[in-house]
């Protein structure tokens, strides 16, 4: 008999975990909830949030019956929302736990994907196990500006996905930095990328080449 939420193997949550979590299904490698995000002018934004051994989030939005959104980030389902303030998904995204609002930083929901943000998963590794990154940037679309993205964690990762991929984006919508269009732009000289990184790589080419 199984224990708690395990599938070939995979032990994610145990009963206790998901008592009395609302919509709950148990999937091969993942756990589905009902969730949502709430708009003082637009209300409450609901869908179906589903958390993946490995830390991957993906929500389907069932705002309303013909919403075709689907595998949304938390962030991107918080935005689509039409949430107020600063955006802090963790704590605006909601579940529903014994018939009341929890926010998803409150459950143990965010357990793998905080610990793949921790373990740096995605990110770059030269050849002595370092990581390597390289900070993005994204043109806004009002002013022309171009705003800088750092991917240090998962979750920074998944912000310069969803911005990249919204056509409309632009400097109010930065979530950890309150930039405006009014700001100045960075210095060309601050967006050289970052050398470690590369030089790593060239001494691993080098080595190989011995």
């Amino acid at each position: 008999m199984e224990s708690g939420d395990e599938r070939d193997g995979v032990i994610m949550f145990s009963d206790e975990d998901l008592c009395e979590m609302s919509g709950l299904k148990r999937g091969r490698d993942f756990i589905e909830v009902m969730c949502g995000c709430t708009s003082q002018r637009y209300g409450d934004a609901v869908g179906r949030l589903k958390v993946f051994a490995s830390g991957d989030l993906e929500i389907s939005c069932e705002c309303t019956p013909g919403c075709q959104e689907d595998k949304l980030s938390p962030s991107a389902f918080e935005k689509h929302s039409g949430r107020e303030g600063t955006r802090k998904w963790k704590s605006n995204v909601w579940v529903i736990v014994k018939g009341e609002k929890m926010s998803l930083a409150k459950t143990v929901l965010l357990k793998y994907f905080n610990e793949a943000s921790k373990n740096g998963n995605g990110s770059h590794k030269g050849h002595n196990g370092r990581p390597c990154h390289r900070d993005e940037f994204i043109r806004c679309s009002r002013c022309s500006k171009e705003r800088r993205f750092r991917l240090r964690t998962k979750e920074e990762c998944l912000i310069y996905h969803d911005a990249s991929a919204d056509i409309n984006w632009n400097c109010s919508d930065l979530a950890s930095d309150k930039i405006t269009c009014e700001y100045e732009e960075e210095r060309a000289s601050r967006k050289l990328p970052d050398m470690h990184g590369f030089y790593d790589e060239f001494q691993n080419l080098v080595a190989l080449t011995r």
